[in-house]
């Protein structure tokens, strides 16, 4: 579906309206969207791997945490405290600009990308998912224990004190008075991460309909095809998992400016399965079906709060709240898998081929 310049007009005003709109009903509901946006990012970065190549990876959050502690490490006290070198060298503490702080967080996850990819060439389906699901849980363990003998991530106590986000003289942790407006934080960043989704998703549109994005879906539908017709699956696949991964160092690294603290319980097996199961609920390969299912399944346990409240009441509190609301979403899941297999807004090519077996 594709939309014409005035309905590409009045979407875009409401995105620019909506945190405003969000913002006179509490700062939390803005809170939820610009969470919502960051796996949206994730999302689209897993589906270069899972989408466009065909490659499950159950360990995508791992590069989530790579970008994430970059900016902790180098946007909070902590190296400072811990290592004297470091702060005889930088004596007013390190502050370190996002226009250095993103690129890095993208590179160091594109290279743990291509580690991933590298041992895991000749794999496929099962055995592709469980090495990338141990890969993600050794870099949890790696964040948990790498406190001693030499403190660098402070392990499950955390990194906190980390900088808010400032980019070009804007400090997004504070709110901002424009023409008597008062514009809270929570919105100032709902803009700039919606900036980043929309970078995001137009180089994976400009990728997709690339020979790069033909060669991974090539891959994707027969991998002894494809490479009989030429293609190298070795670095094609190799790519996908680096391009992938940077996607989600970015994402993570505005996650630790946006938190102001990480540990290495924010990168869980749960949120891998979680954006994988944004990517499969919302239709995979199709960039606006993985938009929906991130924004469905990141926004829903949220909202699901005002209604597991009031379910936990009648039950006279035996029923925890927390539990409650997984269940929901885990029932909507299983509803929404059964009736659309495909997802919610399935591409109209992927998988065309296989309506023809019977």
């Amino acid at each position: 579906m594709k939309l014409n310049k005035l309905q590409t007009l009045l979407f875009a005003l409401a995105l620019l309206l909506l945190p405003l709109l969000l913002q006179s009903f509490g700062n939390a509901w803005v809170r939820i969207a610009d969470m919502a946006l960051l796996y949206v990012m994730l999302a689209l970065g897993l589906n270069i791997v899972v989408g466009y190549a065909g490659l499950l990876d159950l360990g995508y959050v791992a590069f989530f945490a790579v970008g994430a502690y970059l900016y902790g490490l180098l946007s909070s006290p902590h190296l400072i405290d811990t290592f004297p070198a470091i702060a005889a060298m930088f004596p007013d503490g390190m502050h370190m600009s996002l226009l250095l702080i993103v690129p890095l967080a993208a590179l160091l996850a594109g290279v743990a990308g291509v580690l991933l990819g590298a041992p895991t060439l000749k794999l496929r389906g099962d055995y592709l998912a469980i090495v990338t699901l141990g890969f993600g849980e050794i870099i949890r363990v790696f964040m948990n224990n790498l406190d001693h003998p030499v403190n660098i991530t402070n392990g499950p106590k955390g990194i906190d004190q980390i900088d808010a986000i400032h980019l070009f003289g804007l400090n997004f942790g504070k709110k901002l008075e424009l023409f008597g407006f008062e514009i809270a934080s929570v919105t100032l960043y709902f803009y700039l991460f919606l900036a980043l989704v929309i970078g995001v998703v137009v180089i994976s549109h400009r990728i997709e309909n690339s020979r790069i994005g033909r060669a991974w879906m090539a891959i994707r539908e027969d991998e002894i095809a494809a490479k009989a017709m030429g293609i190298n699956t070795r670095n094609m696949k190799l790519l996908a998992f680096g391009m992938g991964a940077s996607f989600g160092g970015i994402s993570g690294s505005m996650f630790a400016g946006f938190q102001g603290f990480i540990s290495p319980e924010s990168f869980s097996l749960l949120e891998s399965v979680m954006i994988v199961a944004m990517v499969v609920l919302g239709g995979i390969g199709h960039l606006p079906g993985v938009i929906l299912g991130a924004v469905l399944l990141s926004a829903l346990p949220e909202v699901l709060r005002y209604v597991a409240g009031p379910l936990q009441a009648m039950t006279d509190g035996r029923l925890d709240a927390s539990i409650l609301r997984q269940l929901l979403t885990a029932l909507a899941m299983i509803v929404v898998m059964l009736m659309r297999p495909r997802g919610l807004w399935p591409t109209s090519e992927h998988g065309k081929s296989l309506q023809h077996v019977k």
